[in-house]
């Protein structure tokens, strides 16, 4: 036992003598204690000099205020002298009226008796004939007083005009107190000098505005004239008769307003500096001038200035607490390293050749006997390059420091699992403490003792790699969307989640209107850009959770997950609406695209996913069919719906395999001369079983469907063989118009079918028109121009359909040179009673014989709508109220 206790004491006193040996050693190397001392020092001189920079700053601030403040109040004050010197100028006037009027018996002192004046105290008023002689006066008991040598009335008498004129301070005469002088002139009947009225003030008078609260106890108010002569002056509660009392020499105000700073020892008798401003009374040789006192000025200044001294004091104790401690540290550490140096040489030599980073670790446990970190006992270079710090900076750190706070929890686990079990292998996230970036490693753990031997390997490339693929495999190029792939592998997940929380999803199946029209006239890139918009658009509409998908094409498809209920699905759906109502921005010009949304709600439109999709699709194309622009819910009648419309479609096809088209033909009449002058070719679908079907219910299906194309060549081909059949028979023949669609127009060669058909049946192009819509020709692209040039050397009319019902403008008008334009019956229908519909069609008339085009009303219904458009003057007209469409063989009774 006792050698035992012996051998003890003979380690402890080597640990002693080695402890104190390191810290010689240590305080003799300056590098280790040096930079705290060296950086403490840089840091207290530095922050000194920012603060003493800064307080001065604040005074020059302090002082920069005051001056501006003092610069306000002169004008303020500016405005209160000429206030004050108008309304005395008004006195005097009206005294002057009221003398004149009451001819010289007009008694000033019954008039103060009744308060008609200010109180003798600060004012009094008198008028004295044209030789001096007081005739009555506030004043009480003026006796026999001559005032003739009195400045006022001397220059008063000498002038030749009528002007107020100010007076220098005087002593009044009966007051015997210092007064401000006021006059004009009085003038007989023949308008000479008659004598003067005078207003006398005391110098309290413009002053009694000072206000302690603003000015302060040492603040200054004052008036001086345009001489330089000081007419009242006032500090604080006291108002000073004699200037001197105040300036020890008057400033010269040269410019009409401003601000400055005053030295109390030069221009002050009181000693005490001031900031003056002052500013010119308009209309009056009169400058107000306000003075604010520098220590009221700078008072919340010093306070500031000695709280943030004391708090800099304060701090900088605090400071050289954290220096000596820093230092105290080094020393501590720089023992430790010594004590390790054998140690970590020797496992350097074993581990410096690898290719992983090396590191062993020692396990911290805190008083309740649970580890909660690691400390770097030593580590390889390669480990310290993992970490991208020194390896002389990571010894003895926590393993914690090394990285985020984020990776702490899984990267304990795994540590605290191999301290328990004694191995643990794994692939991990890592974040560096020092970049935002992570990194992949491969760690495997060995527990040795109380210490953890661990290898780390870096295998973030191989990680990114294979992200990048499954990236690519489920994201669009194109958008950066999600694509179908992605769909069909989250979406069954996101539906076996929501079945098992009984919650809701909702799929918004979204499919762009008009993006085909764009891609086929303005090419693909202009598609791409249209596509990549959209893309954005579904973004910023949808919740941030939601997910948006691009299945392909123009559809898109929106996951709402998180609980959805119906109502929320609307909502969404109404967003994405509102998002595609402003045009797209394109490198070619903007373009307006629109969305047709489909809805289908779990479960209760779909238990599975690919159900769940199809009827969303269901509902999406019910929008479609009945308008687009708009979204629906998906309903269990939308079957029967698209039943009815692939019927039609089927039905609708058929007639075109076998012509089942027959044409009317509608007149058009001169309204000059009641002759008719041509017909429009309206076309007419003879059913099977329905009979004569109207355009209406057909012509919007075979735009949809492109049948539109085919239809319109049947149509070009029937109305050419009819006008060669009226020729053969030698009839009287009038222009026929042809209507050609939208789709037809942009999408096929309509001057070559055309030509192949006057060719063919051998007509005169001149008995042909073609009737287009504004939206036909929308844009500005060569292939419109060069279309409708093709047309016109063909010796083919054109004419404007239905002008009003879309996008118009009067540049496209000039640019493409139309023959006939026809209004819309819309407009027409409201001319009976509407005098803004008039006003339209006058406009429009006006505007079409500007470019030399006719005018065409249609729609024409009753003979009063032919006598308002006979008197604007519109050309033609057309409609029910002159012939219903009729077939070819009845039109002939109409022409002859």
């Amino acid at each position: 036992m006792k050698k035992s206790i012996l051998q003890e004491f003979a380690r402890l006193t080597i640990d002693t003598r080695e402890l104190l040996r390191t810290l010689r050693n240590s305080l003799k190397n300056w590098r280790i204690y040096g930079p705290w001392l060296v950086a403490g020092l840089l840091i207290w001189g530095t922050s000194w000099g920012v603060l003493l920079t800064a307080l001065e700053s604040d005074r020059r601030k302090a002082k920069s205020d005051g001056i501006a403040e003092a610069a306000t109040l002169s004008r303020v004050y500016a405005g209160q002298v000429a206030r004050t010197m108008d309304a005395l100028d008004q006195t005097l006037l009206h005294v002057r009226y009221e003398w004149a009027l009451a001819n010289g018996a007009l008694k000033l002192d019954t008039m103060a008796e009744e308060g008609l004046f200010p109180p003798v105290t600060t004012s009094y008023l008198a008028i004295t004939d044209r030789e001096g002689n007081v005739r009555t006066s506030t004043l009480p008991a003026t006796g026999k007083l001559n005032l003739k040598d009195r400045p006022y009335f001397v220059v008063q008498m000498a002038a030749t005009d009528d002007n107020l004129f100010v007076d220098k301070p005087t002593i009044g005469r009966v007051s015997k107190r210092r007064v401000f002088q006021f006059s004009r002139r009085l003038l007989d009947l023949n308008g000479d000098f008659d004598g003067v009225v005078v207003i006398s003030l005391t110098p309290a008078y413009f002053t009694e505005h000072f206000d302690v609260a603003t000015f302060g106890k040492h603040g200054y108010l004052g008036v001086v004239g345009e001489d330089n002569v000081i007419r009242t002056s006032r500090i604080g509660q006291i108002v000073l008769d004699e200037s001197g009392q105040v300036w020890t020499e008057t400033p010269q105000f040269s410019a009409p307003g401003g601000s400055a700073w005053f030295e109390g020892g030069r221009w002050f008798s009181d000693k005490r500096n001031r900031i003056v401003g002052w500013q010119k009374v308009p209309g009056y040789p009169l400058i107000a001038v306000t003075g604010l006192d520098e220590e009221v000025i700078l008072a919340s200044y010093w306070t500031a200035r000695a709280n943030t001294m004391r708090r800099a004091l304060l701090t900088t104790l605090g400071f050289a607490v954290v220096v000596l401690g820093g230092m105290a540290f080094s020393l501590r550490l720089a023992w430790r390293k010594n004590q390790l140096d054998l140690i970590q040489t020797t496992y350097r030599m074993a581990t410096e050749g690898s290719s992983e980073g090396f590191f062993i670790l020692g396990a911290l446990i805190n008083p309740s006997g649970v580890i909660d970190d690691f400390e770097v006992v030593d580590c390889n270079q390669k480990g310290a390059e993992f970490c991208r710090q020194r390896r002389e900076a990571i010894i003895g750190r926590r393993f914690s420091s090394l990285y985020r706070e984020d990776t702490h929890e899984r990267i304990m686990v795994a540590l605290q699992q191999a301290a328990v079990d004694g191995a643990f292998e794994g692939e991990l996230e890592f974040h560096r403490g020092d970049a935002d970036s992570s990194r992949w490693i491969h760690m495997r753990a060995l527990r040795s003792d109380s210490k953890l031997a661990i290898t780390l390997r870096d295998i973030s490339d191989t990680k990114a790699h294979v992200e990048e693929l499954e990236y690519r495999g489920n994201h669009d190029a194109l958008t950066g969307l999600p694509n179908r792939h992605w769909l069909q592998w989250y979406l069954p997940k996101a539906i076996e989640y929501a079945k098992e929380n009984n919650s809701g999803i909702a799929l918004l199946f979204v499919d762009l209107d008009g993006f085909k029209f764009v891609n086929d006239t303005m090419g693909h890139a202009a598609g791409d850009e249209i596509l990549r918009h959209s893309a954005h658009r579904l973004q910023e509409a949808v919740r941030p959770h939601d997910n948006v998908v691009r299945i392909g094409g123009d559809e898109f498809v929106v996951i709402l997950e998180n609980n959805v209920l119906v109502a929320d699905a609307g909502q969404v759906a109404a967003r994405v609406l509102a998002a595609f109502k402003p045009k797209f921005k394109l490198m070619k010009g903007a373009h307006s695209i629109g969305a047709s949304i489909g809805i289908g709600v779990f479960p209760r439109d779909g238990v599975d996913a690919a159900t769940l999709l199809q009827n969303a699709d269901m509902a999406m194309y019910s929008v479609k069919t009945s308008g687009k622009g708009d979204y629906r819910f998906y309903d269990l009648k939308f079957f029967d719906e698209l039943r009815v419309r692939l019927e039609r479609e089927a039905e609708l096809r058929r007639a075109v395999e076998n012509d089942e088209f027959i044409m009317y033909y509608q007149l058009r009449v001169d309204f000059l001369t009641n002759v008719a002058t041509s017909f429009e070719a309206l076309v007419r679908w003879e059913h099977p079983s329905r009979g004569l079907v109207e355009p209406r219910e057909f012509i919007p299906l075979a735009e949809e469907t492109g049948l539109i194309l085919k239809l319109g060549e049947i149509v070009i081909d029937k109305v050419c063989s009819q006008l060669a059949l009226w020729s053969k028979l030698g009839e009287v023949i009038l222009p026929v118009s042809v209507n050609v669609s939208s789709r037809q127009f942009n999408e096929t060669d309509i001057s070559n079918i055309f030509s192949s058909a006057i060719s063919r049946y051998q007509i005169d192009p001149k008995l042909l028109e073609i009737e287009l819509t504004e939206s036909s020709m929308m844009g500005s692209s060569p292939n419109i121009t060069n279309s409708l040039a093709a047309i016109r050397k063909l010796g083919i009319k054109l004419l404007i359909d239905d002008f009003g019902t879309g996008y118009s403008s009067l540049a496209q008008l000039q640019l493409l040179d139309f023959d006939i334009l026809k209004i819309d019956q819309a407009f027409t229908s409201r001319l009976d009673d509407n005098e803004q519909a008039r006003v339209l069609f006058t406009a429009i008339i006006t505007m079409a014989h500007a470019l030399t085009m006719r005018v065409v009303a249609e729609g024409v219904e009753n003979a009063r709508q032919v006598d308002i458009l006979r008197s604007l003057g519109c050309d033609e007209m057309q409609g029910f109220y002159i012939s219903v469409p009729m077939p070819a063989t009845d039109r002939q009774r109409y022409v002859t």
